[in-house]
């Protein structure tokens, strides 16, 4: 088999304060690569400061959130229209999780610069984490904000028969107009990847080939690449007695977003090798607190609902405890619905990538393709 051609793939930004500019290296990589000495700037993130292009963007979301968010302001924010959509729906769900309204906004407001997360796949959305990281923000085309608003009751339903899902947590929907500029509309959900302190890899599973490899980062080189599916290849995921769990909760979850008619969407993945007294007999699946998400009960009972006893860690919910691993697992990007756009998008592909696997298939067949690789890929 021939090797894959580079794909997508996540790149670090230059930081203003850290940045030097590295030499392209021989392997092919494209662009400017950065060599960064700040922790942040390691991680793929750098703050958004004066003179950046999205410094005035990034100060209006913050902004216009915190003012959302207070009772009354006596100088309220002008120059700029901000928009809540589905406000009260967002507002129980972040209460569901447990997500105290105060630290919500002390998050997003203006206490610390977002942090930009930069991407080269071919969506053209911006990304940004809130200065704590615990909060991931990405713009969003129209349509997808349209599909999403749709679904809301369906997903909040979801969410409240399967307590433990996968689905990332989605807690805000809102739109901004910069003076008389295009309106931009941004989600906010909790980040997959967070704490971030002792991940060592990171990967954008799709179960599919077309465009999903990334080229390695040079040995000893600090950039911090998400990888793709064929660069996970020859790997396992070792998950023990959890592994039943995994694979129920991905049939669930994708089978949920196959009746919403929605593919394209991504596992992200990412390890953190446990301590030795982390493992064995006084793992976190014994001995620490078991929490479920508080709001409505479902009548279901605990096994319908596909519970398992979780972890007592930050973002507990997108966290599954191997052996020797600790997994950060999270079904992102549930707004793209299988229309006629996304249709004819197949039948090119079909003749672009003969015998070949790509992720613009039908809803039916992409869940069960997600789920396969899944199994495949754990122990």
């Amino acid at each position: 088999m021939a090797a894959p051609s580079p794909g997508p793939r996540e790149v670090l930004a230059p930081s203003p304060e850290a940045g030097h500019r590295a030499a392209t290296s021989s392997s092919g990589h494209r662009g400017l690569l950065w060599r960064l000495r700040d922790k942040q700037s390691r991680l793929g993130l750098f703050e958004i400061g004066p003179g950046h292009e999205l410094h005035q963007l990034t100060c209006m979301m913050q902004a216009g959130l915190w003012a959302a968010t207070q009772v009354s302001m006596d100088h309220p924010p002008t120059g700029f229209e901000l928009g809540t959509l589905a406000g009260p729906a967002f507002a129980r769900l972040r209460r569901s999780l447990g997500l105290a309204e105060e630290d919500y906004q002390a998050a997003l407001g203006p206490g610390g610069p977002y942090l930009q997360f930069l991407s080269t796949s071919k969506s053209k959305a911006s990304f940004f984490l809130s200065h704590d990281q615990r909060f991931f923000l990405k713009t969003l085309r129209r349509r997808e904000v349209r599909a999403l608003l749709a679904h809301l009751p369906r997903y909040v339903q979801h969410l409240q028969r399967h307590p433990h899902s996968l689905l990332a947590r989605l807690l805000g929907v809102h739109s901004l107009r910069v003076a008389r500029g295009k309106k931009k509309y941004f989600i906010i959900m909790q980040s997959v990847f967070y704490p971030t302190g002792r991940i060592s890899e990171r990967y954008d599973i799709k179960g599919c080939e077309v465009s999903r490899w990334v080229e390695p980062a040079p040995e000893g080189s600090p950039l911090v690449l998400v990888l793709k599916d064929l660069n996970f290849q020859g790997k396992t995921i070792n998950l023990g007695p959890q592994r039943s769990w995994l694979l129920r909760q991905m049939e669930l979850d994708t089978a949920f977003l196959r009746e919403l008619n929605v593919l394209d969407y991504s596992l992200l993945m990412a390890f953190q090798r446990l301590h030795e007294d982390e493992r064995g007999p006084g793992s976190s699946l014994i001995f620490r607190t078991a929490r479920s998400t508080r709001g409505v009960q479902s009548l279901e009972e605990p096994e319908a609902q596909n519970r398992r006893l979780l972890p007592d860690a930050p973002n507990a919910l997108h966290i599954l405890d191997g052996p020797e691993q600790r997994y950060f697992l999270g079904l992102v990007d549930l707004a793209t619905v299988y229309g006629l756009r996304k249709r004819l998008e197949h039948l090119w592909k079909t003749l672009r990538y003969p015998g070949r696997t790509f992720s613009t298939v039908s809803p039916t067949r992409y869940a069960r393709r997600l789920c396969q690789w899944v199994e495949a890929h754990t122990e």
